[in-house]
C-alpha cells in the first residue's frame, strides 16, 4: 500500500490552488510552512466566521495524482496543486484509508487523516462542471467524495516530489473518513 510522492504545492495568499514547489516544510501541529491554510486554529473562510476557536483539522490537503487521472479521462485538464491540495500522491488509495491513518511521508514527516475534502464550488470557478465530477454516488446512494483527504501534521519535516509515502493504519475498529 506504499507509495510516493508526486508533488508539493503551497501557497500563501489566498487564491484558488497551490504553486508546486521543489519542497515544502511541514511543521507539527500547524501545517505547510508559508501556505494559507497552516495553523493550529480553523483556516478554512466560512468555518473562521463561524468557530475560529476549533483545532485546524485541514492543516495538510492531499490528493492522489490517479484522481488527475481519471479527471483527464473526463475531459479535465487538473495539475498537481490545482485543486488546492499540498501533497500529490501516486499509489496510495487515499480515500479507501480509515479516520486516522499515519502517512509516514519522506524521512521524517508523519501527518495524520482527519477526513475527507468536501468539494467547494470554487472547483467550477477552475473548470466547469469539475465539482460534480468529484463527486459521485455508490451503490447504496452515498455521496462519494473524490477530492482529496486532509490531515493534520503529527512531526515536521521537509517533503520533495520522489519521496516515499508509507501507510500506518490504526487500530481496528476503523472508522471510515467522514467530511471535515
Amino acid at each position: 500500500m506504499d507509495g510516493v510522492i508526486a508533488a508539493v504545492a503551497r501557497r500563501g495568499p489566498r487564491a484558488f490552488g497551490k504553486e508546486v514547489c521543489a519542497e515544502i516544510r511541514l511543521v507539527a501541529g500547524f501545517g505547510v510552512e508559508g501556505d494559507v491554510h497552516a495553523g493550529a486554529t480553523v483556516r478554512h473562510r466560512s468555518r473562521m466566521a463561524r468557530t475560529p476557536d476549533l483545532p485546524n483539522l485541514r492543516q495538510v490537503h492531499l490528493i492522489h495524482a490517479e484522481l488527475h487521472e481519471a479527471l483527464a479521462g473526463v475531459g479535465f485538464t487538473v495539475g498537481p496543486g490545482e485543486m488546492g491540495e499540498n501533497v500529490t500522491t501516486r499509489g496510495v488509495p487515499l480515500l479507501d484509508l480509515p479516520s486516522g491513518t499515519r502517512l509516514r511521508l519522506g524521512g521524517e514527516a508523519v501527518v495524520e487523516l482527519t477526513g475527507l475534502r468536501n468539494p467547494c464550488p470554487q472547483l467550477d470557478g477552475f473548470q466547469r462542471g469539475l465539482r460534480a465530477a468529484v463527486l459521485d454516488r455508490d451503490a447504496a446512494g452515498n455521496l462519494v467524495r473524490k477530492a482529496g483527504v486532509m490531515a493534520v501534521v503529527v512531526t515536521g519535516g521537509t517533503l520533495r516530489a520522489g519521496d516515499p509515502v508509507a501507510v500506518e493504519l490504526p487500530d481496528a475498529p476503523h472508522r471510515p473518513l467522514e467530511p471535515v
